[in-house]
């Protein structure tokens, strides 16, 4: 199982989302997490395409998801925690103001 931690500015930004905001993030972390699984396990290499995962201009070695609209979150891959687990950074969320 993937492991994961949260910046302070995540766990700010995220208290701003409201309830709707959350239950779709939410929804799309799922999927995220699933894809994850199955990069461990061997069965896939990349996320799904309805994610739109892809790693930020200004800074390649941290990428964005898309769980809405307007609903970006931004991560890094962090060194892993358990051997053969991936681990992940959360760093921002909130709507495409967030992108540098």
């Amino acid at each position: 199982m993937p492991t994961h931690y949260e910046t302070e500015a995540f766990r700010r930004a995220y208290s701003r989302l409201t309830p709707e905001q959350r239950r779709q993030f939410k929804s799309a972390l799922q999927k995220f997490i699933n894809d994850l699984r199955e990069m461990e396990t061997g069965e896939t290499q990349r996320f799904r395409s309805g994610l739109r995962v892809r790693s930020l201009q200004a800074d390649p070695r941290k990428y964005e998801m898309t769980w809405a609209g307007d609903g970006r979150a931004v991560f890094a891959w962090g060194t892993p925690q358990r051997p053969g687990f991936r681990h992940i950074e959360w760093l921002d969320i909130g709507g495409h103001e967030i992108l540098p």
